[in-house]
C-alpha cells in the first residue's frame, strides 16, 4: 500500500501547482457539440477570416451539398453564432452569412479547449 501512495505522491508532484489538471477524456465530453461538427466548424472558421460569405461561396469552399450546408448553417443561425441576410441579386436569392460576436466567442472557446486537450495529451 505504501508503494501505491508513493506513486500517487510522485504523480502529484509532476503536475503544475496552479490550475486544474485537464484530462483529455473528461474534457472531450465538455466540447461544444454545436461547434465540434466538421461542417459547422468549417463554416465558423471560414467566417472568422472573412467579413461575410455567400451560401454559394461557403458551399464551394467547404465542398458541401446544398442540403447539408443549409441544415448546418441554420443550426448555427438558431444558436446565434452566425447571422444570415437574405436578398435578391438578378432575381436570384442570395444568402450572405456573417459571424456574430457570440459565434466568435464560441469558436475561440472551442479552439482554446482543443489547444488545452492537445497540450495535456502531449505532456503525458
Amino acid at each position: 500500500m505504501a508503494a501505491k501512495e508513493s506513486s500517487v505522491r510522485k504523480e502529484r508532484e509532476k503536475r503544475p501547482a496552479a490550475g486544474p489538471v485537464v484530462t483529455p477524456v473528461a474534457s472531450a465530453h465538455t466540447l461544444d457539440r454545436l461547434v465540434h461538427d466538421r461542417l459547422r466548424l468549417g463554416i465558423l472558421s471560414a467566417l472568422a477570416v472573412n467579413e461575410s460569405l455567400t451560401f454559394s461561396e461557403l458551399k464551394r469552399l467547404l465542398d458541401s451539398t446544398d442540403g447539408n450546408l443549409s441544415v448546418h448553417a441554420r443550426k448555427l443561425e438558431e444558436a446565434g453564432y452566425v447571422g444570415c441576410a437574405k436578398s435578391f441579386a438578378n432575381r436570384m436569392p442570395k444568402s450572405e452569412y456573417r459571424l456574430t460576436a457570440a459565434g466568435r466567442r464560441a469558436l475561440e472557446r472551442y479552439l482554446d479547449h482543443m489547444e488545452a486537450l492537445i497540450q495535456a495529451t502531449r505532456d503525458r
